[in-house]
């Protein structure tokens, strides 16, 4: 056999051994499968992963792109792959900020009990962290991440007080949720009807092996370690009834299908807000991102023009009197 025929067969025989054992890591670990294969995106859109050193630990940031600065938080238990399908188009018109938040994807600490007060604190620090620290910015979040988002503003309004010009929140805020849906799933069937709550009807379904490896994740990951804290851990940062003299624009997007933080929660927030505006997102559920990545894109596209203009000129004098000297 020659040689050229031998390279062949060799390359015909790893290409397949790596198939082979792609398939059984997506039948064994069928989660982090998809997770690793969304961050994977990322870095095919062209986004840069960069560590940064906090007093929490190690934070994970992706980021690219140019033009106004706009920061994309993902929900609890996910991680920054969660935008792998907004991201290319987003990129294009903006400079793009996707960090893992504390004790999330590849962020620390990666065990222990997580309190809202740990992600708050590596979130100010990775936002303070260069080349966007003097940035004037937009903060859209999913979920927890638009909770997070609020908080930010909140706590760190006298610190930063020009620095976020608008917030985003999809399917997510800062006030009580009523819904009794449960968000670990103990066996098969709690994790289809979790499952069901987050998803639109028309939405496929996950087989039973990907649903077993959601339990096991749900049971043992950062939503476990984010309840570990305790339920008044999580009360204390609650904005129920402090959210009146919020002078920011605020834009709600939602999923019409969404019943893990429903329709009605988005209604009594909105009311709660003196400046908002809500968009709904039909046959989408929790996680527009995930579900219908093409209309959340037009929608914070058309938020966020009115925005553009402003945010570059504001980056324009925060860089000129950054430049200056006393």
């Amino acid at each position: 056999m020659s040689l050229p025929i031998k390279i062949v067969l060799l390359l015909v025989f790893a290409a397949l051994t790596a198939l082979i054992v792609f398939f059984i890591l997506i039948f064994l670990r069928p989660v982090a499968t998809t997770v690793w294969l969304r961050r994977r995106a990322l870095r095919r859109a062209g986004l840069r992963k960069t560590k940064l050193t906090t007093t929490v630990g190690k934070q994970i940031v992706w980021h690219g792109g140019a033009g106004p600065l706009l920061v994309l938080l993902h929900g609890a238990g996910d991680q920054a792959g969660t935008w792998n399908k907004v991201a290319p188009e987003l990129k294009r018109h903006f400079q793009l900020v996707i960090p893992d938040l504390a004790g999330h994807g590849e962020s620390d600490p990666v065990a222990g009990a997580l309190s809202l007060g740990t992600l708050l604190t590596a979130l100010e620090q990775v936002l303070d962290a260069m080349p966007w620290r003097d940035a004037p910015m937009v903060l859209a979040g999913n979920s927890l991440g638009a909770w997070m988002a609020m908080l930010y503003v909140q706590k760190y309004a006298q610190k930063h007080p020009h620095r976020v010009t608008r917030v985003i929140l999809i399917d997510g805020g800062p006030i009580k949720n009523a819904s009794e849906i449960g968000i670990m799933p103990k066996d098969r069937e709690e994790a289809r009807r979790t499952l069901d709550a987050v998803l639109d009807p028309s939405t496929a379904r996950w087989p039973n092996f990907v649903l077993d490896d959601l339990v096991r994740v749900s049971n043992t990951g950062p939503i476990s370690r984010l309840l570990a804290a305790s339920v008044e851990d999580m009360s204390k940062y609650l904005l129920e009834d402090k959210l009146a003299s919020f002078q920011l624009p605020v834009d709600l997007i939602w999923g019409a299908s969404d019943r893990l933080v429903p329709l009605d929660y988005a209604k009594k927030l909105q009311s709660q807000l003196p400046h908002c505006t809500l968009t709904v997102i039909e046959r989408c559920g929790h996680a527009p991102q995930f579900e219908r990545p093409q209309k959340l894109t037009q929608v914070l596209l058309q938020i966020l023009a009115s925005d553009s203009s402003r945010l570059v000129a504001t980056a324009q004098s925060v860089s000129g009197r950054s430049g200056e000297t006393s």
